[in-house]
């Protein structure tokens, strides 16, 4: 079968910045084993299977795909899929709703098209899961993690924590721009840390987000490294954990915050992080630009031969 596939970075308007996703629009009767040789394939730090949705009043099932495992939910790949499908939608005279939503294994995930005078610019999803705060983490073995002294990681607002909003992840406030540069991950510290909670990545972001022109108009500056020992351009899953964790040591019941990340590494890109109180319940969003870069097919057959044919469109 000759299954369509479209590229696109997320979480910036230029090419070859950002986070890239990979979409496979045709995905159906591919068995999970096909999907991990795919996204192996690919390379990116996830790659996204669009489905037919299990309940019709959905847009798409969507399965993510890192190159070692599935995962239940990540921002970035649910910005750049909605993003893709919109765009080969409304290109085909066929426009999807304004908000689309997707059905996935952390939960049914809210997507909204973000557009600028009537063009569609990129999406803002609503996070699966409200955040779980988990197990705290030693100063030190953090630290050790990330080649950093014990007295480069700042404490007095939280202490290294793993925390959720539908993937958990180790978020650690740094004291400076300087030391998040000098993050370098130690492959046996990890190994020694992770997992812990179900994280298995370390998000590091500081307050002290000025410095040089690439951090103009950010609130923060972060980076991420997973157990791979690779570094990851733009993730939305950690950012939006990251804000709501904030917004709660800080007693806020509204935040915005505007965080670069991918600088350090040459594809930087800005996630726009919401926690918003409504009606005794919080809702907290990330979203951002895209940009599509790349699109083709590849032939393979699927592994159920009585499946055929796309879940949107497109």
């Amino acid at each position: 079968m000759n299954r369509r596939y479209v590229t696109a970075d997320v979480f910036t308007d230029k090419k070859f910045k950002g986070n890239p996703v990979a979409v496979v629009l045709d995905a159906e009767g591919l068995s999970k084993d096909q999907m991990q040789s795919i996204a192996v394939e690919f390379g990116y730090s996830e790659t996204t299977f669009v489905l037919p949705p299990r309940d019709p009043a959905n847009t798409a099932w969507v399965r993510i795909f890192t190159p070692s495992r599935e995962i239940p939910f990540a921002g970035h790949p649910n910005i750049g899929t909605a993003f893709v499908l919109a765009a080969r939608a409304a290109s085909n005279q066929a426009p999807l709703p304004d908000q689309l939503v997707f059905e996935e294994a952390a939960g049914l995930v809210p997507v909204t098209q973000l557009k600028e005078n009537g063009k569609l610019v990129g999406a803002e999803l609503i996070t699966p899961e409200p955040l779980s705060v988990l197990s705290q983490v030693p100063q030190g073995r953090v630290a050790e993690c990330l080649s950093l002294n014990s007295t480069d990681i700042l404490i007095n607002a939280h202490p290294p924590q793993v925390a959720s909003v539908g993937l958990p992840f180790v978020v650690v406030e740094l004291a400076s721009r300087d030391v998040l540069r000098r993050c370098t991950p130690n492959p046996i510290a990890y190994k020694g840390l992770l997992p812990i909670d179900g994280a298995t990545s370390i998000y590091a972001y500081t307050r002290d987000a000025g410095g040089d022109t690439t951090d103009a108009g950010c609130d923060l500056q972060a980076r991420m490294f997973t157990p791979r020992m690779t570094e990851d351009p733009a993730t939305g899953s950690a950012t939006a954990a990251m804000a709501a964790l904030v917004a709660q040591v800080r007693g806020q019941s509204n935040l915005v915050l505007r965080v670069g990340q991918g600088v350090d590494m040459g594809r930087p890109s800005v996630l726009i992080a919401s926690v918003e109180a409504d009606n005794g319940k919080t809702r907290i969003r990330i979203g951002g630009k895209c940009v599509s870069v790349m699109e083709g097919s590849f032939w393979l057959a699927a592994s159920d031969p009585n499946l055929r044919g796309s879940a949107v469109a497109c």
